[in-house]
């Protein structure tokens, strides 16, 4: 008999999941929840989350509780008879109320190596903070942020050209590879559940706006991960100073010229082959950029608008 499941997630991260439990005989997927319908764009128009498009398309009912803990909710999921949540990207603590209603509980798809960074952003920190490498975990959820018993774990190396939307991308579809051979040899019981090392726990807070400010002072490589790590959102950006009116700089594409010299934020080169910022130590050479109000574009495209002199200040 196919293992009953209800599936919890929103974010993109967590499509390919759901789709690998739609495309296996093992299960039978009873539905999916996912967070309410929220405004985006300019006309702040309702959207679906990627999840709930996946859903509906596939004919699966569809949940959307405001929050996942309220009373009506939970008595709903119980009359299911589900024997397993199966969580990635959801936006929401479960209480522990719910991960009783199951007789497996619940499993998490998680983007890191845990029990390293725990929380809302572990992609774009696994960049910040320059690793190696990242990966996938699931385990079994706790009542905890990101605590509870690991199930499987892989790992993958973090390219140079890697940003957070193809490390993103890469790892959506590992976690969903991982996920049918985990819940088949949990709940026959091949795995050991292993509890996490607390002393090697780490927090990935998310990610707001101001952290796509660049700092000139900082080595070019830190500043080429943030670009890296911040690409598409919130974006890595700068100043265009000594303007009336100074204007935004987004820089998309970088690379780290680690043997030029000159003072933080001073523009060293601006050619065809892009523009040339010195860092604290190092340069870092732009390829790709948006000038605020404009289209992204190459660093040559936007020179031959905007002319940069090398000696320039930007910041």
């Amino acid at each position: 008999m196919p293992l009953r499941i209800v599936f919890m997630g929103t974010a993109e991260l967590a499509c390919a999941s759901l789709k690998a439990l739609l495309n296996s005989a093992q299960f039978e997927v009873l539905g999916a929840v996912t967070q309410p319908d929220r405004p985006k764009g300019r006309d702040l128009k309702l959207q679906p989350s990627p999840v709930k498009k996946i859903a509906a398309g596939a004919g699966l009912p569809v949940w959307q509780p405001e929050r996942a803990r309220h009373p009506d909710f939970l008595k709903e999921l119980a009359g299911l008879r589900p024997d397993l949540l199966v969580v990635a990207a959801y936006g929401q603590i479960l209480p522990q109320s719910m991960l009783d209603l199951p007789r497996f509980g619940g499993i998490n798809v998680h983007a890191s190596l845990l029990p390293k960074y725990r929380g809302a952003a572990p992609i774009q920190w696994a960049i910040l903070n320059d690793e190696a490498e990242t990966g996938v975990t699931i385990m079994k959820i706790a009542a905890g942020l990101d605590t509870g018993d690991i199930l499987s774990r892989q790992a993958v190396p973090i390219l140079p050209e890697d940003n957070s939307t193809t490390l993103h991308d890469r790892l959506a579809i590992l976690g969903a590879e991982l996920l049918v051979p985990t819940i088949l040899e949990y709940t026959s019981g091949v795995i050991a559940p292993q509890p996490q090392v607390e002393a090697e726990a780490s927090y990935a807070r998310k990610i707001t706006k101001e952290d796509g400010r660049l700092d000139w002072t900082q080595p070019a490589r830190t500043l080429w991960n943030r670009v890296r790590a911040l690409t598409p959102w919130p974006g890595a950006f700068t100043g265009l100073s000594g303007n009336a009116a100074p204007r935004l700089l987004k820089i998309y594409r970088a690379t780290i010229e680690e043997n030029r010299r000159g003072a933080p934020g001073e523009v060293l080169q601006a050619d065809k082959t892009g523009l040339v910022v010195a860092c604290g130590q190092g340069a870092l050479h732009i390829h790709e950029l948006q000038l605020e109000g404009g289209r992204k574009m190459t660093a040559a495209e936007l020179l031959a608008g905007h002319p940069l002199r090398p000696g320039t200040n930007i910041g």
